[in-house]
C-alpha cells in the first residue's frame, strides 16, 4: 500500500483512496485506457505499413476511424483532468494526459502515412482492439461481480501481465505462422482429401462443436504433458506463477508454451479439413473462454457446469493446493477430464493461486523468459 496519505497529492500505482464513483479512479481508468487505444490508434495511421496486420487493414472503415480517434483523445482529456482534481493520487490522470498529449501531437485522428504495401507487420492494431473490448467488457464485471472484491485492478504483477498481453498479441503474425506452418508442413501427409472436403461440407453449426471438441482432446494431451515433462514444465510454470486471478493473467504464457500448444492443436483442425469459416469461430470462442475462465468473477453457473469449462473448474486448475495439482486440463468442456480422471471441483473456490510452494519466478517480463532455459542445479 502507499505510504502517502490519502489526502496528499502523489503519483503512485498503489492507493488508499476508495475506487468508487465520485473518487475520480472511475474516470482516471477509462481516460487511461482511452489514451493508450488513442495513441495505439494514431501510431497505426502514421506507419500501417509496419504496425498494422493485412488480414485486418482491407477492412478498416478509416474515415470511422479517424472520428473515433478524435472523441477518444477528447474524451481522454476531459476525464483525466476529472480524476486529477477529485484524486489525491494523480498517476492515472497525469498518465493519460501524457499519452493523450503524444497522440495529439503525433497528428491525432488526422495522422496519416505511406500507403502499406507489405504482406506482414506487427499487429498492434489488434492489440488496441483487443484492449479496448477486454477493458470494456471485463474491468467493470470484474469490479461489480467480484470473487475476491479486496483484489484491485491494478494488483501485484499487472505490469508484467499486461506486457505479455502487449506482446502475444503484437506478435500475432509471427504466433500464426509458427503454429499453423508447421501443422501444414509436416502433417500434410495425413490429410486424406476425401475425408477433409467432406468435412468442410458439413454445416458451420456441425463442424463448429466438432471442432472445438477434438481440439479440446487434443489440448487437453497438450497441456498434460506440460504439466509431466518437466523440460515443458520449465514453460507452463510461468503461467502458472500468477498469484491472483483475472481476465490479464491469462496472457501470462511463455512464447514457447503458446506455439506449441496452439501448433499442436492446430494439426487435427488441419488434417480433419475444417473450414475456414469453423476455424474463424473457433478462433474467436478459443480467445474469448481462455479469458474469461481467468476473470475474477464468482458466477458458478450451476446448469451448464458439467459439460462447459467455467471459471471455478479452470481456477482450480491454478489453486495452490496440494489436492488441486495436475487436475482440470481442458480449457472448453470437464468431460476429457471425467474421462481421463482428472477432474476435480470440491464445492468450493480456491483460496489462493500460484505454484504451490514452488520457487517464486522473477518479476520482470524479460526475467520470466530467460527463467526455463536456466540451467538447474541438482
Amino acid at each position: 500500500m502507499s505510504s502517502k496519505s490519502p489526502r496528499t497529492p502523489h503519483l503512485s500505482l498503489e492507493t488508499t483512496e476508495e475506487i468508487g464513483v465520485g473518487h475520480g479512479w472511475i474516470s482516471g481508468l477509462i481516460a487511461a485506457v482511452l489514451a493508450v487505444a488513442g495513441l495505439g490508434a494514431v501510431l497505426c495511421l502514421r506507419f500501417p505499413d509496419v504496425l498494422t496486420v493485412p488480414a485486418l487493414r482491407e477492412h478498416y472503415p478509416v474515415p470511422w476511424i479517424r472520428a473515433a480517434v478524435e472523441v477518444a483523445l477528447v474524451a481522454s482529456f476531459l476525464l483525466a483532468t476529472v480524476s486529477i482534481c477529485l484524486r489525491a493520487n494523480k498517476m492515472l490522470g497525469v498518465s493519460a494526459l501524457v499519452l493523450t498529449f503524444v497522440a495529439a501531437m503525433l497528428g491525432g485522428g488526422s495522422a496519416s502515412g505511406d500507403a502499406p504495401s507489405s504482406s506482414w507487420a506487427f499487429g498492434l492494431d489488434w492489440f488496441v482492439l483487443n484492449l479496448m473490448l477486454y477493458s470494456v467488457i471485463y474491468i467493470p464485471l470484474e469490479r461489480l461481480f467480484a470473487k475476491h472484491p479486496e483484489q484491485p485492478t491494478f494488483r501485484k504483477e499487472w505490469q508484467v501481465d499486461l506486457t505479455y498481453f502487449f506482446l502475444n498479441t503484437l506478435l500475432i503474425q509471427v504466433i500464426t505462422l509458427f503454429t499453423m506452418r508447421p501443422a501444414m508442413v509436416f502433417f500434410d501427409w495425413a490429410r486424406v482429401p476425401q475425408v477433409a472436403e467432406s468435412v468442410s461440407r458439413l454445416p458451420v453449426w456441425v463442424q463448429v462443436p466438432a471442432c472445438l471438441l477434438i481440439a479440446d482432446l487434443t489440448q487437453y494431451w497438450v497441456h498434460r504433458a506440460f504439466h509431466t515433462l518437466p523440460v515443458l514444465w520449465r514453460f507452463h510454470a510461468i503461467h502458472h506463477s500468477a498469484q491472483a486471478m483475472d481476465w490479464l493473467a491469462g496472457a501470462r504464457l511463455h512464447f514457447v508454451d503458446v506455439v506449441v500448444t496452439r501448433g499442436l492443436t492446430y494439426v487435427p483442425i488441419y488434417v480433419l479439413g475444417f473450414s475456414q469459416t469453423t476455424l474463424a469461430v473457433y478462433v474467436v470462442i478459443v480467445a474469448a473462454q481462455a479469458t474469461f475462465l481467468h476473470a475474477n468473477v464468482r458466477w458458478e453457473f450451476p446448469l451448464i457446469r458439467w459439460f462447459v469449462a467455467t471459471p471455478c473448474f479452470h481456477h482450480w486448475h491454478h489453486a495452490a493446493e496440494r489436492e488441486a495439482i495436475d487436475k482440470n486440463f481442458s480449457v472448453h468442456t470437464p468431460l476429457w477430464d471425467w474421462v481421463f480422471g482428472t477432474y476435480y471441483m470440491p464445492g468450493r473456490w480456491p483460496s489462493k493461486y500460484g505454484l504451490c510452494g514452488q520457487r517464486e519466478m522473477p518479476a520482470s517480463w524479460l526475467l520470466q523468459f530467460l527463467e526455463p532455459f536456466r540451467r538447474r542445479s541438482r
